[in-house]
């Protein structure tokens, strides 16, 4: 994240999709198969606790979305008999979703525990706010699997990573994936002060292909300011070149310094790019769960994305999985993808991808903006003054949506009274969220979902999985899982919790956003 508290990570496994899974998935999604106790009833869904808590299970598509999936698996069997395969080769990198059981079952365990990750929320929020006045060739693809940072004690996603060649490419470094960031790092050996992390450190003595970037050049200058607010120093050590140094700092205090390095990046032991430059973290504090270090995938020079713009045409994608499974174990958990390139193949969307216009902010160069014009609960339109008032920011490493005040009072006060019209009992706020209910001994509740309309007509509706947080496993505080800023004028932030399910399509040539329902969970 940039300049942003930055609490999350999630392992990123290697996945290649073929076209006869792919083929198989849309004859799957096609037939209603891997459908959960979930069911769509018009702009609200019924859904299980189980399902809320994590559960394996995903709302039944619509009639419409059926015909769509109909459509695009004939499409893919169509291509499929004229050429014998997939028309581009796509490389998967795998988002997980780990299984909330590793979330403490002791009530008051389980109460502090997920007070510090939504006050770590709060904080990478309330700096993103802090942040508003500080500062195309052949095309492939390459697709990583993406996960939830769970079980490194975060709400974020994590991906994994490989760097370096010889021995230190045989290390994964799990890192946290994030839009509202641009300079990619992680833990270095010999480290002067690091937080603990899961994986290995990453060794720059055992990399042939390692080397600090030159004082002199730009992306010590120029591209190391614009990424993170400062541009790099120079100093040497025991005789050695002069080095590059970065220091990048967080809005809630962390942070990770070190020396500027270029070295070959893997993205899920498939794609493997040279010359990759990167922050190599000596000295490194703050919310970052166990992972070892951030992926930045926002706008500015040092972006994995301006980085491989050469190869990937400047775009990429995310499927976030709302799903998790019973285990911890990594390997088994539901996982989503993570999709550098414009190839859509290995896309399972349900429904067409409805674009809206990409909008930059010369003020905040890294970050992702769009305009919602519009919003519904429960297919009632909302009427509030902060709609299409300003440019909102999606980011990826934000967990709970933040919205103007205006807009949260009127989905609040419509929420409530749809859903307390079913009977369900208020309960204590928690936190950031002050809208919850004691939905004990309830095994399944009716949601109403919330649709935003997009500039130029794009609508997404949130999925079931995004509505509602559960606080208490026995379902006696569940909370609307969204949150208010304080003052209007503030940026709202549609954050990652409420993108689950979705295909999410960043295309930076074109300057869109596209958004489709989609199954994100795998295993």
């Amino acid at each position: 994240m940039r300049a942003a508290t930055m609490a999350a990570a999630h392992r990123l496994l290697l996945g290649g999709l073929s076209l006869a899974l792919l083929v198989v998935a849309a004859i799957a999604a096609a037939a209603g198969g891997g459908a959960g106790p979930a069911a769509v009833v018009g702009k609200t869904a019924v859904v299980s606790l189980r399902e809320l808590e994590g559960g394996r299970g995903a709302a039944r598509q619509t009639r419409s979305a059926r015909r769509y999936a109909d459509a695009k698996l004939a499409e893919m069997l169509g291509e499929h008999k004229k050429s014998g395969a997939a028309r581009t080769s796509t490389t998967v990198l795998e988002l997980k979703h780990h299984s909330l059981a590793a979330i403490p079952d002791d009530p008051s365990a389980r109460d502090a525990y997920l007070r510090r990750l939504l006050a770590a929320d709060e904080a990478r929020a309330n700096s993103l706010q802090l942040q508003k006045n500080s500062r195309a060739s052949t095309q492939s693809s390459a697709e990583v699997p993406l996960t939830s940072g769970i079980r490194y004690q975060t709400l974020n996603y994590v991906t994994t990573i490989g760097l370096g060649s010889g021995a230190a490419a045989a290390a994964n470094h799990t890192v946290i994936v994030d839009t509202g960031s641009d300079l990619t790092w992680v833990q270095c050996k010999p480290c002067s002060s690091c937080y603990a992390q899961r994986d290995p450190l990453f060794d720059p003595a055992a990399s042939a292909t390692y080397a600090a970037v030159r004082c002199n050049s730009s992306a010590c200058a120029a591209s190391l300011k614009a990424a993170t607010g400062v541009p790099g120093s120079c100093a040497t050590t025991a005789g050695a070149a002069e080095k590059c140094y970065y220091a990048l700092g967080y809005g809630d205090g962390s942070f990770s310094r070190g020396v500027l390095a270029t070295d070959t990046l893997a993205l899920g032991g498939a794609a493997r790019l040279d010359g990759f430059v990167f922050g190599c973290g000596l000295s490194n504090r703050g919310l970052f769960g166990g992972a070892a270090g951030l992926m930045g995938l926002g706008r500015t020079e040092l972006s994995l994305v301006s980085q491989t713009s050469s190869r990937y045409g400047g775009a990429f994608s995310y499927c976030l999985p709302a799903s998790t499974t019973s285990t911890t174990d990594s390997a088994a958990a539901a996982a989503g993808s993570l999709s550098l390139g414009g190839d859509t193949s290995s896309y399972r969307n349900k429904t067409p991808i409805a674009y809206t216009r990409m909008i930059a902010d010369p003020a905040q160069p890294p970050f992702y903006f769009l305009n919602i014009t519009g919003a519904a609960v429960g297919g009632k339109p909302l009427t509030a003054s902060g709609l299409g008032a300003g440019n909102v920011l999606i980011d990826s490493g934000t967990v709970i949506t933040r919205l103007a005040p205006s807009v949260y009072g009127a989905v609040r006060a419509e929420f409530a009274r749809q859903f307390g019209g079913y009977g369900y009992r208020e309960a204590a706020g928690f936190s950031i969220l002050d809208t919850c209910y004691d939905l004990s001994g309830h095994d399944e509740v009716k949601v109403p979902l919330l649709t935003l309309t997009m500039e130029g007509g794009a609508e997404v509706e949130v999925d079931a999985a995004g509505m509602l947080f559960v606080v208490r496993k026995d379902g006696s505080q569940v909370c609307l899982a969204m949150a208010g800023l304080p003052y209007e004028d503030q940026t709202p932030i549609v954050g990652n919790y409420q993108q689950k399910n979705k295909r999410v399509v960043y295309d930076t040539v074109r300057a869109r956003i596209g958004f489709a329902d989609e199954d994100c969970s795998f295993v």
